[in-house]
């Protein structure tokens, strides 16, 4: 009953907010961009304590001799390939973006960086877009998913946000009402997260079609199209176990990003490429600690402007996300040890977006301080098609658009797969195992 009255509200919350966004769009974007920088301005350095305070702790573990224990009982071995578990936890907690932003986000930062040195800029550009998707990301993933794996398969506790405030703090009637808020907002979290990851899958699709297609631009029935063909993909999946479904999906989505990365890397201007993504490493490491503690207090509006739109931005985004890519990624970690799910997590995930932008940011550097292209006019034209013109630059460009369509639309898959299984853990009380009819539901 208590789970029941749960899954009503969140379905009552969520379902109130997309009608309002519906009748008054406007409206619920004020609200939401007042109550957003109301955040911001007052609670942004606990933002930012929070992710690096998350990072240092997963480090101390990851290094202790806590790192032995293994999620579950002393004998349990992974249920997934290293692979497949690696290629699901990033499907599920980034996918689509890394393809939407590959050149634009390196590109934006520069024009905002445009007073340095040019080379500077891209230095600093590079260093924050490699911030942001970053080691603090996958940290704030990782402690969310390990408190929960722990709880769940050391502990026997229910695979839920709000389980181990009652087994940590006592279970009573006011920690028990604290987990169950915790999880209600986890749903309303999941739900409103995944919205704007489907959007932003819908128009990378869409671009991709565009250019395909040979149109200027096209309308809301593509856009229409393309999210029913998604709704019916997206259900299939669900129909088989994880193993066969979402790990299929996740393999190939990610052996297609590799393929874009090393062709990009091979057909482009390798050793330029190569070089900026080298140096990028070097710099991210040198810094990204203590950076992880600035918050840009002493410095004037629009650098604070700037400061919330992205890195805050991108923070609370993260923390948006946590309960369901945690829940999702505690799902396929049992029998791993705490070492091997905090390096899984944080490091490869961090690695290869490392490798991304170095690339995908490097090549878009190179267009503008090296060739002249107008990627800075069509990043203010369109920032959907920024990926595409770069694409376009270099050989079989047809392909490998249609590679980032294919990609972009199995990123968004998995994205609502993972989803759909964690909202079915949640309706059915941490079950591990939902039933096919709970996942379609």
């Amino acid at each position: 009953m208590f789970q029941n009255r749960l899954l009503m509200l969140a379905l009552v919350c969520t379902g109130s907010i997309a009608v309002w966004g519906i009748v008054d769009t406007e409206g619920l974007a004020q609200l939401a961009n007042k109550v957003v920088a109301a955040q911001f301005e007052s609670r942004g350095w606990f933002i930012m304590l929070t992710a690096s305070f998350m990072l240092l702790v997963a480090i101390v573990l990851a290094c202790s001799s806590d790192g032995r224990i293994r999620l579950g009982n002393d004998d349990d071995r992974p249920e997934f390939p290293t692979i497949s578990w690696l290629t699901m936890l990033f499907a599920a907690g980034m996918g689509v973006g890394l393809l939407f932003y590959a050149s634009a986000e390196p590109l934006t930062h520069y024009g905002f960086f445009e007073g340095k040195n040019a080379r500077e800029a891209a230095n600093s550009a590079l260093f924050i877009t490699n911030f942001h998707w970053g080691l603090h990301a996958w940290a704030i993933y990782a402690m969310t998913g390990l408190v929960i794996a722990y709880f769940s398969f050391r502990k026997g506790l229910p695979t839920l946000v709000g389980a181990p405030i009652p087994a940590v703090l006592g279970s009573n009637s006011v920690t028990r009402s604290i987990g169950w808020i915790c999880n209600l907002l986890a749903i309303v979290a999941i739900a409103i997260g995944l919205s704007g990851s489907v959007a932003m899958g819908v128009f990378q699709v869409q671009q991709g079609v565009n250019v395909l297609a040979g149109w200027q631009e096209s309308g809301l029935t593509v856009s229409l199209a393309i999210f029913v063909v998604l709704c019916i993909s997206f259900t299939l999946p669900l129909l088989v176990d994880l193993g066969k479904g979402m790990a299929l999906l996740s393999n190939v989505a990610m052996g297609i990003a590799v393929l874009l990365l090393l062709f990009v890397l091979l057909t482009g201007p390798t050793n330029y490429l190569m070089g900026v993504t080298v140096q990028s490493i070097g710099e991210y490491f040198a810094s990204v600690i203590p950076h992880g503690f600035r918050t840009y207090t002493f410095l004037d509006g629009e650098v604070s402007d700037w400061f919330q739109g992205w890195t805050l931005n991108y923070m609370v985004w993260w923390l948006a996300w946590a309960p369901f890519v945690g829940v999702f990624i505690a799902r396929i970690s049992r029998g791993r040890t705490i070492r091997e799910f905090l390096v899984g997590v944080i490091l490869v995930p961090t690695a290869f977006s490392m490798l991304w932008f170095g690339v995908f940011g490097g090549i878009g550097f190179f267009g503008v301080l090296q060739t002249d292209l107008p990627l800075m006019e069509t990043l203010n034209t369109d920032i959907d098609a920024v990926t595409f013109f770069v694409l376009q630059q270099l050989p079989l460009s047809s392909l490998t658009t249609l590679l980032v369509v294919v990609a972009a639309f199995l990123f968004v898959v998995t994205s609502v797969v993972s989803a759909a299984f964690v909202l079915a853990i949640f309706s059915t009380n941490g079950n591990l195992e939902p039933s096919t009819k709970v996942k379609l539901s």
